[in-house]
């Protein structure tokens, strides 16, 4: 598909800073990619080296930019991130999924399962139990399991196998990428007689219109009453949502992070890469951990917060600038300690 620079600028919200309106686009690819006729992005200052010396023949940059590599047209915009996948929205809808309605033949179904069949579509492989409820225009992955008594709303996609558990619920338009566990038991045991006795976990997993979850990542039932995730939120590969949770609406849950049981978290919260927050903690709204920040205690919303345990970010960064002082200190003590005992 092929975009006139005039096109590309309405299509993104942005404003042509220098190039021909008529100009053709025929791609789009990254800054140290993209040829001639291709279209990138400057979405951070750390790759200006490579804008200043992209082949791209378009680059959408940050307003206020108007310096760029010699005959590269330039368009303006809010956000150039997300101009540039708006664009790439447009140039990779020729390939983009589609969906054909049917039941595959080696789909196991059973008879009891409630959907219109001309309106969802389930792959080879894939089961669906007892009392199952599958709204119109989702679509079942190969080899995925919809357990007894789920009910999955429209629009959903779960994509090649994919679990979720009986009686557990989906909103509209939620993805569940490959490998991904909704409904798994909570991890639950009390010591008796010392041995370690599972303890029963009858409670379901509800997750909200337009959630995303990542490939490899769980989402355990509560033990009684719901783990909820909020409207909105967006999973990460390989993280882990223990029972009863209560996740808040557009949260964000990055790669290898994890929600110890009956943990709330406030809308618009971000746990980073490995963080993680400890059992019936709290965390307030807009709230970021950082990478590998641990909250054991609850947090108050709008800030950042770093370490193990978490604390706000620059009382961390502080404390980590005077650890690294330590190895001087020590030197300059010991220099002391010599000195006085030479003038004893």
């Amino acid at each position: 598909m092929v975009l006139k620079l005039s096109e590309l600028a309405r299509l993104v919200d942005g404003d042509i800073v220098r190039g021909e309106l008529d100009f053709l686009i025929d791609g789009i690819a990254a800054l140290d990619e993209a040829g001639p006729s291709e279209l990138s992005f400057l979405g951070n200052e750390k790759y200006r080296a490579q804008y200043l010396n992209t082949r791209a023949g378009v680059v959408i940059v940050p307003r206020g930019v108007s310096e760029g590599p010699l005959g590269c047209a330039l368009i303006a915009a809010e956000n150039p991130s997300y101009a540039f996948g708006l664009a790439v929205k447009h140039f990779v809808a020729a390939v983009a999924r589609s969906f054909a309605p049917g039941i595959h033949p080696r789909a196991v179904v059973d008879e009891s399962a409630r959907f219109d069949a001309a309106k969802v579509r389930i792959h080879a492989g894939a089961v669906v139990m007892a009392g199952a409820e599958i709204g119109d225009g989702s679509e079942i992955g190969p080899n995925s399991v919809v357990g007894e008594g789920v009910r999955i709303g429209r629009d959903c996609l779960l994509h090649a196998n994919v679990t979720v558990r009986e009686r557990c619920i989906l909103g509209d338009r939620v993805i569940l990428q490959p490998g991904a566990v909704i409904g798994s038991d909570g991890y639950g045991y009390e010591v008796i007689d010392g041995h370690h006795v599972k303890i029963d976990q009858v409670g379901i997993v509800e997750i909200r219109d337009d959630v995303e979850v990542g490939a490899n990542s769980a989402i355990d039932r509560a033990r009684f009453g719901r783990t909820v995730i909020g409207e909105g939120t967006k999973i990460d590969n390989l993280v882990q949502v223990a029972h009863n949770v209560q996740l808040g609406k557009h949260c964000l849950l990055v790669s290898q992070s994890g929600i110890a049981g009956s943990s709330r978290t406030g809308d618009y919260v971000v746990v980073a890469a490995q963080a993680g927050v400890g059992g019936h903690v709290k965390i307030g709204a807009k709230s970021v951990l950082a990478a590998r920040a641990g909250a054991t205690a609850d947090l108050e919303g709008g800030q950042t917060y770093g370490g193990m345990p978490a604390r706000p970010f620059m009382d961390e960064q502080r404390s980590r600038a005077m650890v690294r002082q330590l190895p001087k200190l020590v030197e300059r003590i010991k220099a002391l300690e010599s000195r006085s005992g030479s003038h004893a």
